[in-house]
Formats: C-alpha cells, structure tokens, sequence
C-alpha cells in the first residue's frame, strides 16, 4: 500500500534520513521507534507528505506522490491521509463534532453526510454526549480521542501518529493504544505510529527502528 524506496532528507550539513527503505501493508500496525533525533518524525512527516524528501520515492497505491502538484497533493492528503499528533491540536472555537468536521468540509463532501458519521465516529470512541463540548471543557484523554475521531472521518488509507500518547496519563494511554487496535481490526485500517512507549511500540504487527538513518535490519 505504502512504499519507501530510498529516501534521503537533510537540514543542512545534518544528514537525517540516508537511503532509508520501507513498505506498508493495508491494515496493518506499524511502530517506529528510535533514539531522539533519529528521524523518526522526520520520516513521519515526510510519509504523510508534509515535508519532501531531498530524493527518493514515496509511492501510495501506486501513485509516486511527490510527483504531483501542490494543490493535487493536498487533495490527496486530504482524501487518503490522516493525523493524529502529541498534541491534540483541536481548534479551541469549535465543539469536538465541528473538529471531528473539519477535514471533511476541507474535501467538500456533503456537510450533513459528514456530521453524521463525525457522530457515529465520536459514539463509537465513547463520546456520546460530548458532541457539542469545546475542547477546554474535555479531559486530555478526551481531547485525544476526538484527533483520532478527526483522523478517521475521511476514511483514510493510512493514519499517521506521531508520539500519540505522549502527553497522556498511564491509563488513557492504555486506552488509546486499545483503540488502535480495536479500529485496525474493526475497519482494517492502517496505522504507522512514531512512539518513545515501548508498550505500544511492542503491541504493534511490526517494530521497526531507525539507526543512522535507515531501517535497523
């Protein structure tokens, strides 16, 4: 579904990523793991299209994606793509049905199709009730699982995680890294996870660790 094939990324005279390969399989869960400042978010970024490799290929479903131009790769992100990031980054203003939205207004769909799967989404990660709550009034776990609501809303190929339960207790941790899995087998859906937890890092289908820039064999 997903495939790396020799990627190189450096900030200056700071070689990050160096001939790095990888492939993804639909529905499967994969965790990346590495010392700080080894490019795992680098990586990250790079396979959901946020930065851009210095060379290399990224191909999803058979589409070199940074061949395409800007305003067809945000389509894509949009379409294919979801973020679920440390941070929850939910827009302060809006409810958590509105930010579960968000994506989906952005791709145009139809506004009252998406609010009701916004909703079936929120439901099924035990928000019922919380629709029309902004942000401020939601515990942190809360606030996570209305990003992985948001994530899901276009029904994306893959889901990217960048450090998703770092800023969590123990307990909504665990409940979270619960919820991957429970949507993996339910929708059979792709994640790729960056993670310090070594729990969740070891739940996942793969481990895959990055040292001196490449894929640890």
């Amino acid at each position: 579904m997903l495939s790396v094939k020799n990627v190189y990324k450096s900030y200056g005279h700071l070689s990050v990523l160096k001939g790095l390969d990888l492939e993804i399989k639909k529905g499967e869960v994969v965790s990346i793991v590495g010392a700080s400042g080894a490019g795992k978010s680098t990586l990250l970024h790079i396979l959901g299209t946020l930065d851009s490799p210095d060379r290399g290929e990224v191909v999803l479903n058979n589409t070199n994606v940074f061949n395409m131009n800007s305003q067809a790769l945000a389509s894509m992100r949009n379409e294919n793509m979801g973020f679920i990031f440390q941070f929850h980054n939910l827009l302060p203003e809006f409810t958590a049905l509105e930010n579960v939205c968000i994506p989906g207004f952005i791709g145009k769909k139809n506004e009252e199709q998406v609010r009701d799967r916004a909703r079936k989404l929120l439901a099924s990660l035990g928000l019922s009730g919380r629709e029309e709550h902004k942000p401020s009034q939601l515990s942190g776990g809360e606030q996570q699982r209305v990003a992985v609501a948001r994530s899901l809303i276009n029904e994306p190929a893959i889901v990217f995680a960048d450090e998703p339960s770092g800023n969590l207790d123990s307990k909504n941790a665990q409940e979270l890294h619960k919820l991957f899995f429970d949507l993996k087998d339910q929708f059979q859906q792709t994640f790729v996870i960056v993670t310090h937890n070594n729990e969740l890092a070891e739940m996942a289908d793969r481990k895959l660790e990055i040292v001196d820039g490449v894929i640890a064999k």
